[in-house]
């Protein structure tokens, strides 16, 4: 079971429908229906942080159950998602430096984990005004895409453990290899 964690945002759903149409067995929770302990006796296999509003630290229950999963099970984050495990694992979520909402930016990355087999660079739909700051990313974590553009992080990863997250929202149809983005963390390996 794919556990989905819902930051009361409208592109849940449409995260939703594309993991389920890649054969996953999806089970959302709303940010602030459940504590970390229901969570993990729900027993997930993989966990996906939703986009949301607001600061990553005001996501209900986000950050503490990227805590309490990582290293032990597949983690994503997408957009609030992301800022999310940054917050989690030390990093700093600010103010980005330029106000994205319904744009879309060219999305150049180093071709691994989620990102493995797709165009580079590719064209991503971004919803943010913040962003994990470049240099506070989290200990330990790497960058994995940037945009072209403006070279606001849109990536990272654990290189040990299978945590990934993206700032852009792949689960949009302007994002054209986003599906397949989905696959591939739905192929990672714990």
């Amino acid at each position: 079971m794919l556990l989905l964690i819902d930051n009361y945002d409208s592109f849940t759903y449409n995260l939703f429908q594309y993991l389920s149409e890649l054969g996953a067995d999806v089970h959302v929770v709303r940010n602030d229906k459940a504590t970390v302990g229901e969570l993990a006796e729900m027993g997930p296999e993989r966990l996906v942080v939703s986009p949301g509003p607001s600061h990553p630290r005001n996501a209900g229950i986000s950050i503490d159950a990227i805590k309490h999963f990582s290293g032990k099970i597949p983690v994503l984050g997408v957009c609030l998602g992301h800022q999310a495990i940054g917050e989690a694992f030390g990093g700093i979520v600010d103010h980005a430096g330029e106000l994205k909402h319904g744009k879309t930016s060219m999305i150049e990355h180093d071709g691994k984990g989620v990102f493995e087999g797709l165009p580079n660079p590719f064209e991503a739909v971004r919803y943010h005004s913040l962003a994990v700051q470049p240099d506070a990313v989290p200990p330990g974590f790497e960058v994995s895409a940037r945009s072209a553009e403006s070279g606001v992080i849109m990536g990272m990863r654990h290189p040990e453990m299978p945590i990934e997250g993206v700032q852009f929202h792949p689960e949009s149809i302007l994002t054209r290899p986003g599906k397949d983005l989905l696959r591939n963390f739905l192929e990672m390996e714990n």
